[in-house]
């Protein structure tokens, strides 16, 4: 049966005759629909469906290259099956866990039509069947008031266009409870973790009834102002940025503002910090990360201050094993993180890191230690094993997140399941967020040695904070600043500039000689033809670089002609064209295609990916904001991908595919943490906040071997004079002055 509707969708009503394909993690089904004329094929997030199930379906019909007409369902409603042949079936296809064909066919025997309201309304009577006895009846009828409790919700959810994925998570966190808590205060799905914006909150709200003015939906409001400076790097915020964006998100006044936000301080779910003659507001995750990370650090310092021992002899005898004379300040290093128990080392390219590091982890495992060694990303990982030559392993495969977090990050390894180290080296610690730093020191014992590697120079994390840069800044840590460029590095273009960059000096982009070339192109239509040129011909054909493997190109933003996104269309095209059998799914307006290079976009701690490796399978969870990967397989009907990740394979279903992105072209934050054998870099006109001198100095740090920067000049000049940083509102910075303010002074003079 169908009707025409005003914007032209159609309604199928009929029953479910069988399941084609189902995602138990975001709905996503296919199957059959047997209506009145027809079996037809229907595709949509139609979640826990069953056999059995009579169904009305909105949507419209459309033509799949591959697998024909199709009805893709957009909104839809469903009753439980009323016949006695289509109870069984839906009973029979294991809607309820330990009823199966068999046991269907007994109790529809026995019941009948009635045998839906005998289960939802006198479950004991199931027992009169046989081989079911009252703990089963009643764990039967228990099973369906869940199953229909989930559709109820999900029918509530499709009257405002939300997402059948966003029902699974709902009621995995609240039940049975999920619609009636959802009802009272419809703000809960945006500050739960459930994935649901504000502004989607707010409609349900308005059409439930609930005031304007209500407190929950101003603390909704301040909550998520705070959430969206948090996405943009903040830890916290002054509290009149705090009142002025709340107040306009809100269309409220101040007086409500400042009474809503004093109970959300009493209740402790915001906390307050006074610093710089300023009040900062917290949301309490970061509130907490950043004091525990001040006293675990203050805790560290404390138990290694008085620590006076010199090993200069140990580092001689060091040097005459390795051969390799270190400068001084390389050896302070040594001897600090031999002697303290924490100590940062920073510095650029060229300053000897690398060589500091891998002596300090000889020695170490001379002492007898367990060393770990670990970096934010894979690659900066692979990067650390590759030059240590030990195992490095990510931060959070190394504290190993536990699945099913419901976007809340949680490890298996922490204060009560410490990590069997003795010593522990985070390289790229730049990279490192308040969060995950907080969970690296919950996860190790106050006895285990941490040796923090960076440069602080470079772009903070992508993740709230900016903890590198403040511990360095607090002054009352150990740090040592690596400052000589080393003979072989300065025969290098790419270190020589990228210090000159970093202090201000402008470069000779006209020296064609080394490593670092510039190529002016004046107008976006030569721009992109000579970066797609150089990545499918030029540096393959000179320099045996793969386009997926060896050359990345770089750009400081994702809008315009010299943007990621424009960038990523165009090299998709060149590098991996459409081609016949090539399997490919569109997605929000982006085409997957088998072989593209992609990058996960968020943390997904849940996640499950699988590696083979001499013949065994490990299996694991996590994929992570900016792992890049390469499409190995393509299911056009149920748009479903698969993902190698260095070897990690994970299979995206289709509505995670908006946290994927081509990623030919990526943005100089995205990039952090990473080194590319080339770099191609696009710098053009426009978006002037974007350009400035530390990202100029992030994207020409991650080249290894070539790099060659494709744009215009004058933007080079504009971003080394613009020395504005990338400026966080933190409070760990002042954390840790007021924790050490007696001796920091102390600390300043004879570490630094």
């Amino acid at each position: 049966m169908t009707d025409n509707t005003e914007n032209e969708l159609e309604k199928l009503s009929g029953e479910v005759d069988a399941i084609i394909f189902r995602s138990e993690e975001t709905g996503f089904c296919v199957f059959m629909l047997k209506t009145e004329d027809d079996l037809v094929n229907v595709v949509g997030e139609l979640g826990n469906i069953e056999e059995g199930e009579e169904v009305v379906c909105t949507g419209k019909f459309v033509d799949h290259p591959k697998f024909g007409e199709q009805f893709r369902c957009e909104y839809w409603e469903r009753s439980l099956p009323t016949t006695a042949a289509a109870i069984r079936k839906y009973l029979a296809s294991g809607a309820i866990k330990g009823i199966g064909p068999a046991k269907a066919k007994a109790i529809v025997k026995k019941f009948g039509d009635k045998t839906i309201e005998i289960i939802e309304k006198s479950p004991e009577r199931l027992a009169e069947v046989d081989g079911i006895n009252p703990k089963k009846a009643e764990d039967i009828a228990e099973q369906f008031k869940k199953l229909y409790a989930v559709r109820m919700l999900s029918i509530f959810f499709a009257e405002y266009d939300i997402p059948m994925s966003m029902a699974v998570k709902a009621f995995k966190r609240w039940g049975d409870n999920s619609e009636m808590l959802i009802r009272s205060n419809p703000y809960i799905l945006c500050i739960s973790g459930v994935g649901i914006s504000f502004g989607k909150a707010d409609a349900i709200a308005s059409k439930l009834g609930i005031p304007q003015d209500s407190d929950m939906r101003i603390s909704a409001g301040i909550t998520d102002v705070l959430k969206t400076f948090n996405n943009e790097g903040h830890t916290c915020l002054p509290i009149e940025t705090l009142s002025k964006e709340s107040c306009r998100l809100l269309g409220t006044d101040k007086q409500q503002f400042d009474r809503v936000l004093t109970d959300l301080l009493a209740d402790e779910q915001l906390f307050r910090f006074d610093k710089d003659n300023g009040r900062y507001i917290m949301l309490a995750d970061h509130f907490r990360a950043e004091n525990f990370i001040s006293r675990r650090l203050t805790v560290m310092r404390s138990f290694s201050y008085d620590n006076k021992i010199d090993f200069s002899e140990v580092i001689d005898k060091a040097e005459q094993d390795s051969g390799i004379k270190y400068e001084e300040l390389q050896r302070k290093a040594i001897n600090l993180a031999l002697s303290y128990g924490f100590l940062v080392i920073t510095g650029g390219p060229g300053t000897g890191k690398t060589t500091t590091l891998n002596a300090i982890i000889d020695l170490f495992k001379q002492q007898g230690k367990n060393v770990m060694l670990a970096a934010p990303t894979g690659r900066a990982a692979k990067r650390l094993s590759d030059i240590s030559g030990c195992e490095a392993k990510t931060i959070h495969r190394l504290l190993e997140v536990k699945p099913g977090g419901d976007d809340i990050m949680t490890y298996i390894h922490d204060e009560k399941n410490l990590l069997d180290c003795d010593a522990l080296i985070i390289d790229e610690m730049s990279m490192v967020d308040t969060l995950l730093f907080e969970a690296v020191l919950r996860g190790i014992s106050m006895t285990c040695k941490l040796v923090l590697v960076g440069d602080s120079d470079q772009l903070p994390s992508v993740g709230a904070g900016n903890v590198l840069r403040d511990i360095i800044g607090s002054g009352v840590m150990p740090v040592v600043r690596l400052t000589q460029i080393f003979r072989q590095a300065q025969q290098s273009s790419i270190v020589t500039n990228a210090h000159k960059i970093v202090n201000g000096q402008h470069i000779d982009l006209h020296d064609k000689e080394n490593d670092f070339f510039f190529m002016q192109r004046l107008d976006y239509q030569s721009l992109q033809q000579l970066t797609s040129d150089l990545c499918r011909k030029r540096l393959p054909d000179a320099y045996g670089f793969s386009p997926f493997e060896d050359i990345q190109v770089l750009s400081p933003t994702r809008q315009g002609p010299a943007g990621t996104s424009e960038l990523n269309s165009i090299l998709q095209n060149s590098l991996n064209p459409k081609a016949a059998g090539k399997s490919e799914v569109s997605s929000h307006g982006t085409i997957f295609r088998i072989g593209d290079k992609v990058m996960q976009t968020k943390n997904n701690y849940d996640l499950i990916w699988h590696k083979k490796s001499g013949g065994k399978t490990e299996s694991g969870a996590g994929i992570f904001n900016g792992d890049i990967g390469r499409i190995t397989s393509c299911n056009r009907l149920t748009k479903q991908l698969t993902v190698d990740f260095d070897g990690r394979e994970t299979v995206y279903e289709s509505d995670m595919l908006s946290d994927l992105e081509l990623a030919y072209a990526i943005t100089v934050h995205k990039s952090q943490g990473s080194e590319y054998d080339a770099v191609i870099l696009v710098v053009f006109r426009g978006f002037d906040k974007l350009y400035y001198r530390n990202l100029l100095y992030t994207a020409v740090t991650r080249a290894k071997k070539l790099l060659i920067i494709v744009g215009d000049n004058e933007r080079i000049d504009f971003m080394i004079d613009n020395c504005r940083r990338n400026e966080r509102f933190t409070c760990l910075t002042e954390l840790l002055k007021e924790m050490n303010s007696d001796d920091a002074e102390q600390t300043e003079v004879s570490l630094l």
